[in-house]
Parts: C-alpha cells; structure tokens; sequence
C-alpha cells in the first residue's frame, strides 16, 4: 500500500509540478521526465522534512500549540523550495535537452532497427573515409585544399565507395565550380556508379504495382534483358499494342527507401560538417544538403521528367514522345530512338560533310540556348552521352531527368552577360554578373570589373566557354558573391554542350556561332532590353517623373530654410517588435531576479527581527521566499535564453 501511495502521490505531484512548470517557465515541459522527477522528489521528501523541521526549530508540528502557525508557515516554504527546485531541475533539463529534441520512450523502441542501421551506415562510412585517408576533415578547423589532386582523387573513390546517393551527391559537387577548386571539378566530373541489372521479376514487380497490370497485358511484347542500367532505374525495350516501338524506364525496386535512408545521413552528416569544420561552414553543407535532396526527390518522380519531355519537345532537335497511359511516378515510357550516342559515334560522324556536321551543332546549340534563355527549362547535363545522332542524320536529347529552371529575370541577366562577352564589355558583363548572382553588401564594383574584363579579353583570345566559366567562378567567389543552385546549372550546361559540340566541329566557335543565332532566337522570343523597353519603362512610371520636379525643388526650398527633417522608422517590421519585446521582458525578468536575490540574502543574513521558531527569525523566512521568486524568475530567463522564445 505504501508503494501505491507513493505511486499516486507522485502521479499528484507530477500533475502539479507539470501545470506549474508550463506557467513558470513560459513553455511545455515533457510528461516523462515531469514524473520521474517527481518520484524522486516524492522519494526525497519526507526523509528532508524529518531532518529539517527540528534543525528550524519546529517541534510537534501535528499538536495544536503557540507554535502550529509557525509550523505550518515553514512547512509551506519547505515545499515551495522543493518545488521550485524540481522546476529548476526541469528548467536546465529544457537548456540543455529541450523538449521534443530526443525520441519518447514508444518511438525510442519503434526507431531502434533504423538506428541500428543508422550506426551501421555510420560506421561504413567513417571506415571509407578513413581508408581513403580522409579521416582529418573531420576534425574542425581543417579546409579543403586549393589543387590538392590527391585528395580530389581519395573523394572521388570515397564517394564511389559510398554506393548511389553518394555518387550522384558527387556528381552534383562536380557542376559547382563556385563552391570546389578545379581540381575537384575534373575528379568528380569521372564519377560513375557500376551496378547489376535488376531481375526481371523486381523489374515486372514495380510494373503491376504502377500501372495496375503485368507487363505481359500492357504491352505486345515487352524485354525482359535491360537495354541500359543505372543506379536508379533501367531501360527496357518494348512494343505496344498499336505496334510502336517504346522504351520503358522502371525504377529499382528499392531505389526510393536506399535513397532516402543515405539522403537521412547526408543531411545529418551536412549539419556536423557545417557545425563542426571550417571547411563545412565555408561550403555551406545544411544547404547544398538540402538542394541535393530536393534534385534527387525530382529525380527519383518519373511523373516530373515526363513534364520535362513535353515541355522541351519542340524544333528540329528530337525528344522522346513520352506516353502517359503507360507511366507513373516510377515507370515512363516513351518512344524508342534509332541511333549512337554522340560519345561513341566517331564512325557516323566521319561519314558526315562538314556542312552536314555545322549544321547539326547550330541546330544544337539553337536548342539549348532557347531552353535557356527563352523558356526557362533546360538539360543540365547534355554531354556526349545524353546526344544521339539519330539513323535519319538528325540530334536527340536523352535522360531529361535532370533539368534545370531559370527565372525571366535571370534568362535576360544571362543574355546580356553573354552579349558582354561576346563584346568584350567588362562594365555590362560585371552588371549582369551582380544581377545574376548574390552579391556581398561590402561588394567592390570597380576591382570585380577589371578582374571580369581581363577575363573577357583572354577569353577573346580563344580561351574555351568552359574554362572561362570555371576562371569565372573563381573570380566571383573570391569577391564574395554567392552563385544560386540554378545559376550554377545553367552555366554547367553551357560549358557541357560547348563540348559536345566539338564533338561535331572540333574548331567550333561557340560565342560567334551563338551570334549568329540571335536573329532567330529573337523571333522565338528572346528579349534583350533596348529602346522598346526603355520606352515603355519611361511610359509606366510617367507619372512619377512629372512629380520629380516638383518634389526637388520642395526638397531644396525646405534645405534652404532648414526645415528639412528626415524621418527613420525603425523597428518596421512586426518581427524586429517582437524580437525586441522578448528581449525587454527577458531583461525585466533578470533585473528582477537579481534585485529579490540581492533582498533575500541581505535578509536571510540579517541577525535583526523577532523570532518565527526558536532558531529561525522572520527576516531569514522572508529573505528565504524572496530568494524563492528569484529562484523561479531565474529558471524561466533561463529557459528562454537557450530556447529562444518570448515570455
């Protein structure tokens, strides 16, 4: 009976302590950590009270006698202190293991086999790192070195070694100039990932499961040896009923949970690097974490890519025909092409004219350009291996699976830079390089542009797109500016498709043949500002620029006679307010509790007063309670300084 007492005393005191915590502290206190407390305190009580009561000078506290007052007042502030001081015990539980940070005792229990696989991973990966020699960036303060080729080789094999997700995560470094040297770049550039065709059970498995019916049903005749493998899917031929010949793209079987189990350790691997290395920090790992996990969720949704088939299928430059009937979020299908990858096709094009060949490459780079500068969606990766010279001599894009978007502000922004380059205008290319970047407050016009047009002029000297672009980066990156995601893609498929069409003609002139192509692409739809769009941005603000007169010359009278008066609002925003009103509070908070804390001692030390009990006078109880408000008022600026929230 005793141990049930004590069970529902403390269930009580848990109720209690729980409501009192969330009143005292400004904010939700877990259940679990509330009642083992509680049972301890519960445990702790009374052993305390029997030791204290005599050492306070209270005697017979259950006998009615002069003393029961005094008895009953210290009693009270015995278990005010013992409750304050489990408040206190959960106030610094909540700074240092805030609610909600760690998993509850059911989903502790649940998440156990993922955890165990989790450490596993863990475990794999760090044994990777440190075979390949990279074990010291894990330490803070180290920094990826300038032209380090021997580490740039131990990641590129680490990565390999890390399966899938890590290659991809590779793959997607190898677009970033702006973020690694050029060293790197090339390394990563050779990333690839050798994996085993699926069976063809797994393969007619996801099959029946997206589209409803066996392959045998859906098509006439359907190949169960894969045409291509790849770490997230495989292409496999087939016909359908009408007697089209199609491929089909079906997604491993495991692809999504794989995926998804190495994205949970890449980002938790981001957010170490980012909090613990300098190296982490400088790259900003939380986020380019987070944009691979997005590229890669697009990736891994068929649905999108067939989208991106229908909306870059036009002009001369074949797309596949995608056919919705027969796809989902893990199968597409879409017509099969007849031809030889631009890679591997050095026979075809010997047999080709040189006039033929030229052709090809402005047809090309007409498609990519109007991609990029006139719709906004573009191929990101449009190497060698992603062109096929078609059997009936013309071009096909393939694999639309990673596609790039740009705004119409940066596709104008873009189209100016390459018009600066083209012109050799350090002035306009600089501008157009601020408006497509990020820029620092603390940005340095004048050197960014004597550092962009010597660029431009080697660049006019013959220098490749490519390696302009990559000196580019290098360039903007050491004056501060910030190249966003898409931006990166965009100038990675430029200097892609430069080499690809050298495939075609060795000694092709990208920017001249991008010249040359202007007219037409104008007529698609290209705008590049000039006198139409400064008129008819004199025109929408007509009305403002007939008032500036009169406004300058109010400005100037008030200036003449000194009643000109500038008015700052600050604090504007609804955000700045609150942040400032929590700050307030949290001082008032402190400067009361210091100024009780201060009070209580100077009374708990005070030998002036009558007596409460023989050994304890009525100065030292007060100064006791008012030590108790500091007490409490210090637990909650406590908690709202390591959590961050307004009182």
């Amino acid at each position: 009976m005793a141990t049930v007492g004590v069970l529902i005393s403390s269930l009580i005191n848990a109720l209690i302590i729980g409501w009192l915590a969330r009143r005292l502290l400004g904010t939700p206190v877990g259940w679990p950590r509330t009642l083992a407390l509680s049972l301890i305190v519960n445990a702790a009580t009374a052993p305390l009270l029997t030791w204290a009561l005599p050492q306070l000078g209270v005697h017979e506290v259950l006998e009615w006698n002069p003393d029961a007052g005094a008895a009953v007042l210290v009693i009270t502030l015995f278990g005010a202190w013992m409750i304050a001081i489990e408040v206190g015990l959960l106030a610094i539980g909540e700074a240092i293991v805030p609610t909600g940070s760690l998993p509850g005792p059911v989903e502790l229990v649940r998440s156990l086999p993922q955890r165990w696989r989790r450490g596993r991973r863990y475990a794999a990966i760090v044994r990777i790192l440190v075979r390949r020699g990279l074990r010291r960036y894990l330490r803070p303060g180290v920094r990826i070195g300038g032209e380090d080729a021997r580490t740039a080789r131990a990641l590129r094999d680490a990565l390999t070694d890390g399966g899938v997700t890590f290659v991809k995560l590779g793959q997607m470094l190898a677009t970033r100039p702006d973020l690694l040297p050029a060293v790197y770049i090339r390394e990563l550039s050779t990333l690839h990932s050798d994996v085993p065709a699926e069976r063809a059970a797994g393969v007619r498995t996801v099959i029946e499961q997206e589209l409803g019916a066996s392959p045998d049903v859906l098509f006439a005749d359907f190949d169960d040896e894969p045409l291509a493998a790849a770490s997230v899917g495989q292409v496999h031929r087939a016909t359908l009923s009408s007697g089209e010949a199609v491929v089909v793209k079906v997604q491993r079987p495991t692809a999504r949970a794989t995926v998804t189990a190495d994205l949970d350790i890449v980002n938790r691997l981001a957010a170490l690097a980012e909090r613990r290395t300098g190296w982490g920090r400088a790259l900003g790992t939380v986020d380019l974490a987070a944009g691979f996990a997005r590229s890669l969720d697009e990736e891994l949704d068929y649905r999108i890519e067939l989208r991106n088939l229908v909306a870059c299928g036009s002009g001369p430059i074949v797309v596949p025909r995608p056919h919705p009937a027969f796809s989902s979020a893990r199968v597409l299908t879409m017509d099969a092409l007849d031809g030889v990858p631009l890679s591997r096709a050095t026979t075809e094009l010997d047999e080709l004219d040189p006039a033929t060949r030229r052709r090809l490459a402005e047809e090309l780079l007409l498609a990519v350009l109007r991609q990029l500068l006139v719709t906004g969606i573009f191929h990101a990766d449009l190497h060698g291996g992603n062109v096929m010279l078609l059997r009936d001599g013309r071009l096909a894009l393939l694999d639309f699976g990673s596609v790039g978007r740009i705004d119409a502000t940066a596709r104008t922004s873009l189209a100016l830079l390459l018009l600066a380059l083209d012109r050799q205008d350090g002035a306009a290319a600089t501008s157009a390089l601020c408006d497509l970047l990020i820029a620092p407050p603390a940005l340095d016009e004048r050197a960014l542009e004597r550092e962009v047009a010597e660029l431009i002029m080697r660049f006019g000297g013959g220098l490749p797109l490519n390696d302009t672009i990559v000196d580019l980066f290098e360039v903007v990156v050491r004056h501060g500016l910030r190249v966003p995601g898409q931006i990166a893609a965009a100038f990675r498929a430029l200097g892609a498709v430069e080499g690809t069409l050298r495939l075609l003609v060795p000694q092709l002139d990208l920017v001249a043949l991008a010249r040359d192509l202007t007219p037409k692409l104008t007529s698609d739809g290209l705008a590049i500002p000039g006198t139409d769009d400064l008129r008819d941005l004199i025109a929408a603000n007509l009305p403002a620029l007939q008032r500036l007169p009169r406004r300058l010359v109010g400005i100037a009278e008030r200036l003449e006679a000194g009643t000109l008066a500038v008015r700052v609002h600050g604090l504007g925003e609804a955000g700045e307010r609150r942040f400032l009103t929590g700050l307030m509070h949290q001082i008032v908070l402190v400067v009361l509790a210091a100024t009780a804390a201060a009070c209580g001692v100077a009374l708990t030390l005070s030998e002036l007063g009558p007596q409460l009990t023989p050994v304890l006078r009525v100065s030292t109880f007060g100064g006791l309670t008012l030590l108790l408000f500091a007490f409490v008022l210090g637990c909650r600026a406590l908690v709202l300084v390591f959590r961050g929230r307004e009182p």
